[in-house]
């Protein structure tokens, strides 16, 4: 998805069959920013089951840490073809949380 705004970036979520990933894209250079997931460090030694809502949750809110330390307030989010519901809700609700708006 490609977004017209230029100026914001993009948020990608994708879920694979074992864990789920948030990855901050800019469109205009075609480079990832910055990303997280259950597979990161600081979040793998913390949790049991990596797929999960509180699981989840954590990536989420890693993710908006991660921006605010960027100094980005603002972005798009993109599900993919992921409804709105369940582990991508909870990555949404966590990453708004943290004080990034979309």
């Amino acid at each position: 998805m490609k977004s017209n705004n230029k100026k914001k970036l993009r948020l990608y979520i994708f879920k694979s069959n074992k864990h789920i990933y948030a990855s901050l894209i800019d469109d205009s250079t075609q480079k990832v920013i910055t990303s997280s997931s259950t597979i990161s460090r600081e979040i793998k030694d913390k949790i049991k089951c990596t797929k999960n809502c509180a699981t989840s949750h954590m990536v989420g809110k890693h993710i908006g840490i991660k921006l605010k330390k960027l100094g980005i307030t603002e972005i798009i989010f993109d599900r993919g073809k992921n409804l709105y519901h369940g582990q991508v809700k909870a990555i949404a609700e966590a990453t708004r949380k943290e004080g990034i708006i979309f």
